[in-house]
């Protein structure tokens, strides 16, 4: 445990003393009754858009939310859990926090419980600590005593850290690709094998299927609807992050 042997700084905090946790925008919207408890438990909250994590606990210390069944259904989209390994690349403490009651998800969908335990497995073997609760109210008691840990009993301050920037013309480019659905870094770096460049890769997207090792009809379908749908605000405030 780091600064202290023994988990006495951790329970004689002052009572006056209230932690301040930064939520992303759309996780507030999502989650009011998250929100509403942090508030009456005395969290101070921040409201802002967070390019990584829901909750900011600290310099160190991110949480990303999801429901048993957004979690499952992250599974089934494989960009959505590169999404959670690249937490790590931003907090030195990432964590996945889980919320629901598993045994009900895989009684009433055909996911294999399996694939759930291999999922976990793998996450925490890349550093992410997995967190689980029952309920929105477990969820609440979670964040607002780790929150004062980081910030009362280790005197941190939550601090919101940008998306690592690229360093090359190279990076770029793959990251301007593994940006579309179902992309990831592997098959960006395929494409740009096979096109040379972003544009060439862009512009034969009807070829990918054919050419491109991994890109079916319905990831190609997924990326043209991005590549050529008309922006609107409207659509872009709509869509819900899992």
């Amino acid at each position: 445990m780091e600064g202290s042997e023994t988990l006495i700084p951790f329970i004689k905090e002052k009572k006056g003393d209230q932690p301040t946790i930064i939520v992303d925008s759309r996780e507030a919207s999502t989650a009011p009754k998250v929100i509403k408890g942090l508030r009456e438990a005395g969290a101070n909250l921040e409201i802002r858009y967070l390019e990584k994590g829901d909750y900011i606990l600290s310099d160190r210390c991110a949480v990303e939310r999801k429901t048993v069944k957004d979690f499952v259904y992250t599974l089934t989209r494989r960009y959505l859990f590169e999404q959670l390994l690249e937490l790590k690349e931003v907090y030195q403490k990432p964590f996945v926090l889980i919320e629901g009651y598993f045994p009900v998800v895989f009684k009433f969908s055909k996911i294999n419980p399996s694939s759930v335990w291999g999922a976990m497995f793998s996450l925490a073997k890349n550093g992410i600590s997995l967190i689980q609760t029952t309920r929105y109210q477990d969820t609440v008691n979670f964040l607002y005593v780790a929150s004062r840990q980081e910030q009362i009993a280790e005197k941190r301050v939550p601090t919101v850290h940008p998306l690592k920037k690229v360093e090359s013309t190279a990076e770029a480019q793959i990251f301007l690709l593994s940006s579309l659905p179902n992309i990831g870094h592997e098959k960006a770096v395929s494409l740009l094998n096979r096109y040379s460049t972003p544009i060439q890769a862009f512009v034969n997207v009807d070829s990918w299927a054919r050419d491109v090792k991994g890109l079916g009809p319905r990831i190609v379908k997924k990326c043209k609807e991005v590549l050529f749908t008309p922006f609107t605000i409207e659509e872009d405030r709509s869509k819900r992050r899992f």
